[in-house]
């Protein structure tokens, strides 16, 4: 263990502390942290799983936002670089926590499905195994203990949880339970305590550098901000309850941002979210693991926390596990998501990223009631396409097809905005990911294409009908034009200034 990373500005209650984060390179498990208690033999274990969350924290390195509670959970615990989601929107990718099993294999890969199944033969959810094992399993929000948290898992199952709150337990039960906190799930929220400064933004590049895209942006990281003060309140209330030396806390995000171009695709906008995690007393206090981690691998490594047998049909691995082989790929998908028909598959490596677009002739902004009606940028994008006005690079989103394969080199190209899939230079490397992907989808997909036409049919009149109501909620026409659309939100966002 040694220090390798640059001492980092927290700005904690007002104050500005300095701390160093420690990079564990030999393994994340922590077990070379020297322990300062005896733990339990059975400790709890807390999920605090926030909705449509990017890696935009103070701990992970953006120094607009204020999120001091959980720069505190960081430097108490291990942050994690590199964890990514099987998928970019929430119902496929919880399914994923649930059971520990890629959408593909069991069915779940659809986004809202109208005809729900049970899972296939064999297959539970792992708070099943809990239970059988004696742990008190629960579901909620942070606000009210009798509230079930979010369980979009796209299967129907009998009792999931025990309860909404680690309170309905027996004395002296172990508990696995969850916290589900919404933000910074759109619509967003003005912090008028900490006001992020748009002029400040700095923007991907694949985004226009607008005053309508800075505000979005600037309220996405405000809307954080309400993220943090109710972990802050979580960790407090573990603590009033005397509850901290004997609970591991694991904080991640469903999935990635919400912005285009991330939430439902599977570039690192999408599926990169933070992982940190807590252990009771001063174990492994401050390290930084660089490991890749899909949130597959977390509940393998939370029953085996909780020393429960680990059922073989999992597909995840104990990356907490210093004896097991470290992940050198993650796997990603992108199924219908609403009423919008696509499939797309991704590996990415620390280094490269691979894409496969099984329908290239069909744009990447099919439209999407949910996403069209959410997200301002998009239709400014969409202007800004037919008239002309987007650079190269902001355009290739806006096209009426895409490439087949995609490539990108991460190292040199964070933003994977250049595509390398024809560049000769990089051809044993584009074969070498499509092999591996092959033998990822004989083993792992199962999904049947296409999908039922009555689920398609059901999701499009849903989501029409949201589309209409909620238009009329703005005083806009049915099928407003993106000048509209537009300047509806310019109206909205002023009462932000």
């Amino acid at each position: 263990m040694k220090s390798a990373l640059p001492i980092i500005i927290r700005k904690i209650t007002g104050i500005s502390l300095v701390f160093p984060l420690i990079l564990l390179l030999t393994n994340c498990s922590g077990n070379q942290a020297k322990k300062t208690e005896q733990e339990p033999a059975r400790p709890n274990i807390l999920w605090i799983v926030a909705d449509d969350l990017g890696t935009d924290l103070g701990c992970y390195g953006d120094t607009l936002i204020y999120t001091p509670n959980l720069d505190k959970l960081a430097s108490q615990g291990v942050l994690y670089t590199n964890f990514y989601t099987v998928t970019a929107v929430c119902s496929p990718s919880r399914s994923t926590l649930i059971t520990g099993m890629y959408p593909v294999s069991i069915g779940t890969h659809q986004h809202r499905t109208r005809y729900k199944k049970p899972l296939p033969e064999g297959i539970s959810p792992i708070t099943y195994y809990f239970r059988n094992a004696g742990y008190f399993t629960s579901n909620g929000t942070y606000s009210n203990k009798n509230k079930p948290g979010k369980r979009d898992y796209n299967f129907v199952a009998d009792s999931i949880f025990d309860g909404t709150d680690w309170t309905q337990r027996k004395e002296n039960q172990p508990f696995f339970s969850q916290i589900q906190i919404h933000f910074p799930h759109r619509p967003f929220l003005h912090d008028t305590l900490h006001p992020v400064n748009q002029a400040k933004v700095i923007l991907p590049p694949y985004y226009p550098d607008t005053w309508l895209a800075r505000k979005d942006w600037a309220l996405y990281l405000e809307t954080i901000q309400f993220l943090d003060q109710q972990v802050g309140k979580v960790m407090d209330r573990l603590e009033k309850e005397h509850l901290l030396n004997n609970t591991i806390v694991f904080f991640f995000g469903d999935q990635g941002r919400p912005m285009v171009r991330a939430k439902q695709f599977m570039y690192d906008g999408g599926i990169h979210t933070p992982l940190i995690i807590r252990w009771p007393g001063e174990k492994n206090k401050g390290t930084v693991c660089t490991d890749l981690v899909s949130n597959i691998d977390v509940p393998v490594a939370t029953l085996k926390l909780g020393g429960v047998e680990v059922p073989g049909h999992l597909q995840g691995i104990n990356f907490l596990d210093p004896q097991t082989p470290k992940k050198k790929f993650i796997f990603a998908m992108r199924d219908r998501r609403d009423e919008t028909v696509d499939r797309i598959r991704a590996i990415r490596t620390r280094d490269f990223k691979y894409i496969r677009n099984f329908y290239p002739e069909r744009p990447y902004t099919q439209f999407n009631a949910y996403k069209k009606q959410a997200y301002p940028v998009l239709s400014q994008m969409e202007l800004m396409h037919e008239n002309g006005e987007l650079t190269d690079v902001q355009d290739r989103f806006m096209m009426d097809t895409r490439p087949v394969e995609e490539l990108y080199n991460l190292k040199t190209d964070p933003w994977e905005i250049y595509n390398l899939a024809g560049d000769t230079a990089f051809e044993n490397k584009l074969v070498q990911l499509r092999e591996l992907m092959d033998s990822i989808l004989l083993t792992y997909d199962k999904g049947i294409y296409p999908e039922d036409p009555k689920e398609i049919d059901f999701a499009k009149k849903m989501m029409a009908k949201r589309y209409k109501k909620l238009m009329k909620q703005r005083n806009l026409p049915e099928n407003p034009t993106n000048k509209q659309i537009i300047d509806y939100w310019k109206r909205r966002f002023k009462k932000f200034e």
